[in-house]
């Protein structure tokens, strides 16, 4: 099995090869497929990561959250935790840590009863996550253990086994452009 180390750079050049017309084409499918979920319908409250560098994008399923009344809050990291923002308007995000976009000003919530939409650099067919290496995502669901886990990738960030952590929070629905994968089965 690769490294993590590995897994990264292989995810970030497949990443890197993607046109952005791409990119937006196979987001707009994974939103259409995340916000026909029953999590995500049944979801009051989203937790979302503001995109980066050919992630996912989430920009969509934000505006989709806002059209349902649902309240949105996107993460800012501050030290070695993350401290989630309500979103209002996309205005409120500025380059932050390593470039990511961060709410610059708002009210900080502290939301138990909300779905997570989490991104990843890699995932298996069992919900197993290499995130980027900094355990943000993992410290903070395992301080907020009822938080609903979603995550989104692109097909491509699909590999066959991926190493596994004893501190790894997986997310319990995985959607990408072509499959929709829940935590405990392997079938879509």
């Amino acid at each position: 099995m690769e490294t993590k180390q590995a897994i990264r750079k292989q995810i970030f050049a497949a990443r890197k090869a993607c046109t952005d017309a791409q990119v937006e084409k196979w987001s707009r499918i994974i939103t259409d497929r995340a916000t026909a979920l029953p999590a995500f319908q049944e979801a009051g409250r989203v937790l979302a990561y503001a995109d980066y560098n050919h992630e996912v994008m989430t920009g969509f399923l934000i505006e989709e959250a806002w059209k349902a009344g649902k309240e949105v809050a996107v993460p800012k990291v501050v030290g070695k935790d993350m401290v989630f923002y309500r979103l209002v308007d996309f205005g409120q995000l500025e380059p932050g840590y390593f470039g990511i976009p961060e709410p610059a000003r708002g009210e900080i919530v502290e939301w138990e009863d909300a779905l997570m939409i989490m991104p990843g650099v890699a995932f298996d067919r069992k919900n197993h996550r290499v995130g980027y290496g900094g355990g943000f995502y993992d410290r903070f669901l395992e301080k907020h253990p009822s938080i609903g886990r979603l995550a989104v990738a692109f097909d491509f960030q699909m590999l066959p086994e991926v190493p596994v952590e004893p501190t790894d929070i997986f997310p319990q629905i995985l959607v990408t452009e072509k499959e929709t994968y829940y935590l405990g089965t392997e079938q879509a």
